[in-house]
């Protein structure tokens, strides 16, 4: 395995020149081993094994951007392809209704014609009993006729037999103008039971196309929503690989972190090099964070005056001089955490330095506490929240709050926590008086900002003015 890596790494460096992207199977490769190994960079010294370190934190940074570019894609091809499923869904609600309303036309249309044959039928028979009616009375006349003059007279009288004659025509013409509007209801009818007929057909031809077309949503539905699964697989798999680039970009940047090194008290050029790989972990500006550990502990010289001698009460003692000093820890709030903190790291409760309490009072009565730990300052229980995180950015070993790398990886999760990630004045003003607890406490914020300012102006320029030098040294 060492072998491996020692040529992997000749390799690396004989090309080193060269843009990064033409070897990014190489890169990919060796920094995975990396990774994978439990022993950091064997056989290697520091210089080379800290180039090939930052060379995979780039590759894998750029990694990480390019999956969340394509995460954006896959996104909005889900979103596209979901609103396709949402109008498809629609087009087949509609037709839906558009066919179950056709439906209900023809059927209300067929019941409509099967009553008008019903009245067909009956004027049917009206017309035929109209017409052998009027056969009778033919005859009858026709018998009335062929009677002889003897017999009129013999049968009655001639006045009757005229009036007989008459009642007959006056009938049969009654009876032929009831023929004539029965055939001409008739005719009616059957004009209306065409149009209906005709009604039902293009009824019939409309919901026939209605539901071709309804098949035809569906089976596009189906296949958008199988592309939809299959983009979302896609998107499933993109995420999987991001996290796996960010876990091995993580792991790669905490190897790179443990190889800073960095004294019990660091000098500035020290700090400098801890606040810069800390912000390659945490998006945060090295001399804002440098600033506020600066404003803290001048960065790590002042870690607290005082210890605690009684957890009951909370009280404690002046380190230098051994004077009794009042509210050094809130009993119910700190001291329980401290306690389990100090002992999962070997030290001493009793020994360990703390800030002192801020004298402040309210009306005469005692306000506030002291407690905070180690070069970022931080009481028990706002460490406790952070620990997990730090303790995940540092390699699973228990963090440590008196520890210089440790506390500014944990001052920089709690800074983003508090909105400092966009790196603006405003941004960071408003996270480092939140970090003081107090958003009205702009001196606090005033004095970060400024020493920021002359950290930024060394880093980028190597030279620090007086004022600066005053105020950070």
């Amino acid at each position: 395995m060492k072998r491996k890596i020692l040529i992997i790494l000749s390799t690396l460096f004989i090309f080193s020149g060269l843009p990064l992207f033409v070897f990014s199977d190489q890169i990919a490769s060796q920094c995975e081993m990396l990774v994978q190994s439990n022993t950091g960079c064997p056989d290697i010294n520091t210089s080379t094994c800290k180039e090939l370190l930052e060379k995979c934190a780039d590759y894998y940074d750029q990694q990480a951007i390019q999956l969340a570019q394509d995460i954006t894609k896959t996104t909005q091809q889900k979103s596209t392809l979901q609103n396709q499923i949402d109008l498809l869904k629609k087009k087949i609600q509609q037709l839906e209704y558009e066919i179950n309303q056709g439906n209900l036309m023809i059927k209300e249309l067929n019941m409509q014609i099967a009553d008008v044959q019903s009245s067909i039928d009956k004027t049917s028979l009206q017309i035929k009993a109209s017409k052998e009616n009027m056969a009778a009375i033919l005859r009858a006349v026709y018998e009335e006729d062929k009677k002889p003059a003897i017999t009129i007279l013999l049968e009655g009288t001639l006045s009757d037999f005229f009036s007989n004659l008459i009642y007959l025509e006056k009938l049969n013409n009654k009876i032929a103008d009831l023929l004539e509007n029965t055939k001409n209801l008739k005719k009616y009818l059957e004009e209306q039971q065409e149009k209906m007929t005709n009604s039902v057909d293009k009824l019939q031809k409309t919901v026939a196309w209605q539901t071709l077309q309804k098949k035809e949503n569906e089976y596009n539905k189906i296949q958008q929503d199988k592309y939809l699964q299959l983009t979302e697989a896609q998107y499933q798999q993109q995420l999987k690989e991001k996290k796996e680039v960010e876990q091995m970009s993580s792991k790669i940047k905490s190897m790179l972190f443990q190889m800073v090194g960095v004294s019990r008290v660091p000098t500035f050029e020290q700090a400098i090099e801890v606040a810069t790989a800390v912000s390659k972990m945490v998006n945060i500006r090295p001399a804002f964070l440098l600033a506020i550990i600066s404003q803290e502990s001048a960065i790590g010289r002042n870690v607290g005056q005082c210890i605690l001698t009684d957890p009951n009460t909370g009280n404690g003692k002046k380190v230098s001089t051994g004077a009794p000093a009042i509210r050094v820890m809130k009993p119910t709030r700190d001291i329980p955490i401290f306690l389990e903190i100090t002992s999962s790291l070997g030290r001493d409760p009793y020994n360990t330095p703390v800030s002192c309490w801020i004298p402040a009072y309210v009306d005469g009565v005692p306000y506030g506490w002291g407690g905070a730990m180690g070069p970022a300052q931080f009481i028990p229980l706002t460490w406790n929240k952070i620990a997990d995180r730090v303790k995940n950015l540092i390699g699973g070993r228990t963090p440590d709050p008196w520890g210089i790398k440790d506390s500014f990886i944990a001052a920089a999760l709690y800074l983003t926590d508090l909105g400092a990630t966009p790196q603006n004045i405003n941004a960071e003003s408003r996270a480092a008086a939140k970090y003081f607890g107090d958003l009205g406490s702009s001196s606090y914020s005033k004095s970060v900002m400024y020493r920021a300012n002359c950290i930024q102006t060394f880093i980028d320029t190597g030279t620090m003015t007086s004022d600066c030098q005053e105020k950070i040294f």
